[in-house]
């Protein structure tokens, strides 16, 4: 089954449960994936659909922080609940330690020895998580540790 289809079939069972923040999570992401569709022009594979969500997870992110400022409690409890629905359709999170060795490889590999290499390494790197959900910022900041820490 694909994501799509799973989206379908979950939002079909929480119209019949009239759970609204399950409905309206799971719509956002159809309506997510459909737009992104209509702007390549056919239809998403899978790593594609993932992006989108991927993007959706980065938008609740971004949203709870500045609400969080803010302090609007109310509107971060929300977006703290979407991205828990959102998150349950994605791959587990690679964890800090298999960044570490596939910038380590990838760096290798290239044998860069410079910040200079910075988005070359970065795009190697990148190119090993695709499909998964891995913070980009924080790959960022792996890849210039690890070049500051090789070019001395």
């Amino acid at each position: 089954m694909t994501i799509q289809e799973k989206i379908q079939k979950d939002l079909t069972e929480a119209m019949k449960a009239k759970d609204a923040l399950r409905m309206d999570v799971l719509r956002g992401m159809k309506t997510g994936i459909k737009n992104k569709e209509i702007e390549k022009k056919h239809s998403l594979g899978e790593s594609e659909a993932l992006q989108v969500l991927n993007s959706l997870v980065k938008q609740r992110n971004e949203s709870i922080e500045q609400f969080t400022k803010g302090g609007r409690r109310d509107l971060v409890d929300r977006e703290e609940s979407e991205l828990k629905i959102l998150e349950s359709y994605l791959p587990a999170a690679v964890n800090e330690e298999e960044i570490r060795a596939a910038v380590a490889q990838v760096i290798a590999e290239l044998q860069a020895s410079s910040l200079k290499d910075l988005g070359r390494v970065m795009k190697g790197a990148i190119a090993r998580f695709a499909g998964s959900r891995v913070d980009g910022k924080l790959i960022n900041e792996i890849v210039r540790s690890q070049l500051e820490g090789a070019g001395k």
